[in-house]
């Protein structure tokens, strides 16, 4: 296999899962007496362009199907930010009912429906299908399409070009991270801005989110790496933020190479952040195997402890990083019982791999489990409020990334 960026030969392995369903694969009752696929996670890692990589196995088509089951707003602190990003663009660029903006991986509608009620033009850009009809009932129009250059330049030619193209965790999603970058440049207006949100590989490491690898993900990303990638595209990155959502995430602002913007001084201070803590070298990804790996163990270890003590044990949150843990943790019912989540569309169904049932939240006050493992612990604080009645009856709450903690 060959670096998706640069062409570089892979040599060097930075995580192995060993093998694994897609992590949004979820299970109806019927598919259980079924056959399913699982397919190897391993990623590696460019020594060349520094890209992070997930071994090639699949086409996307395979992964984002039509009954794709991840819903943007089930969180409601992630359509918050959401809502915070639109008021301040909105704000910042000037946008009004003469502009357009083209969301990339518009999910549900939980990021244009701020754009609708702005009365600005507003197009969506998304692949699978359940998701794309509940962002068509909220009034936003939608392609039901991959995103690459061959859809930016159709998109440029009938006139649709954007003053804003907006993609919040799509960059990490896409197998031809070239072919996308190019159609952004291509659907993006003379003096348009292009925004990406990403999670950032240098806090994955630091902090060994391991269970954010999975196979929908196919880039871990660096500024250094996106920077370079931008480039290839005649684009440019002139501004930065870091985030705090999933466990650390950086938002990037680009637009046309030859345009005007001076860079801010965000992106150097993030390009040496990122070479000091070695980067640009083999050495800063040599021990996440280990470190996953004591994670892992710790995780068993507790649940195990659980079950010989007779302690009652559920799960919060059916995520896809929650199916990478308990994948490689080999975990099954016999340990973690049920797994509670919001979202309709996967009450019912069961935990692919794991084959763990998913319940609706009221499960859990009929239950009252002694522990919650909350899996997507990068909204642990929101589940602790939404579950503050379960805490008052005895109910502990219990993270098992970045390290095991129970409260």
């Amino acid at each position: 296999m060959n670096c998706r960026h640069c062409d570089a030969a892979l040599r060097h392995t930075f995580l192995d899962l060993g093998f694994a369903p897609p992590s949004n694969a979820y299970l109806d009752a019927a598919s259980l007496t079924q056959p399913e696929k699982y397919y190897p996670l391993k990623v590696m890692v460019c020594g060349q362009c520094w890209l992070v990589q997930t071994e090639d196995y699949a086409a996307a088509d395979e992964l984002f199907s039509a009954d794709y089951a991840y819903f943007s707003s089930t969180s409601a602190g992630w359509v918050a930010h959401a809502a915070r990003y639109a008021e301040t663009v909105i704000g910042d660029f000037a946008l009004d009912k003469g502009s357009m903006v083209i969301e990339v991986a518009s999910n549900d509608g939980y990021l244009l429906k701020n754009f609708v009620a702005a009365g600005i033009p507003c197009l969506g850009i998304e692949p699978t299908a359940g998701t794309a009809a509940a962002a068509e009932r909220l009034g936003i129009p939608v392609l039901r399409e991959f995103f690459g250059e061959a859809l930016g330049k159709r998109l440029a030619a009938n006139g649709q070009q954007a003053d804003l193209i907006a993609g919040n965790n799509v960059y990490a999603h896409v197998p031809d991270i070239n072919d996308f970058t190019r159609g952004l440049k291509a659907a993006l207006k003379p003096d348009g801005i292009v925004t990406l949100e990403f999670p950032h590989v240098m806090r994955l490491i630091e902090h060994t989110q391991f269970d954010t690898i999975y196979h929908e993900h196919f880039s871990y990303l660096s500024l250094h790496t996106v920077e370079r990638i931008f480039k290839s595209a005649d684009l440019k990155i002139w501004h930065v933020e870091e985030l705090p959502t999933h466990g650390g995430s950086l938002r990037v602002y680009g637009c046309h190479a030859g345009h005007g913007r001076a860079p801010s001084p965000t992106v150097a201070a993030v390009l040496a952040e990122e070479t000091s803590r070695g980067l640009q070298s083999l050495a800063g990804y040599s021990d996440f195997q280990a470190r996953a790996d004591r994670l892992k163990d710790d995780l068993l270890t507790f649940l195990l402890k659980q079950k010989r003590a007779g302690k009652s044990v559920a799960a919060f949150g059916a995520a896809a990083k929650g199916n990478t843990l308990l994948n490689y943790a080999g975990v099954k019912p016999d340990l973690l019982p049920f797994v509670c989540d919001a979202a309709l569309a996967k009450q019912g169904r069961f935990m692919p791999g794991s084959h763990i049932p998913i319940l609706p939240p009221a499960a859990l006050m009929e239950r009252r489990p002694e522990y919650l493992l909350i899996l997507p612990w990068n909204i642990a604080a929101e589940v602790t409020q939404e579950n503050a009645a379960l805490a008052a009856l005895g109910t502990r709450f219990v993270t098992a990334v970045p390290s095991l903690t129970v409260r």
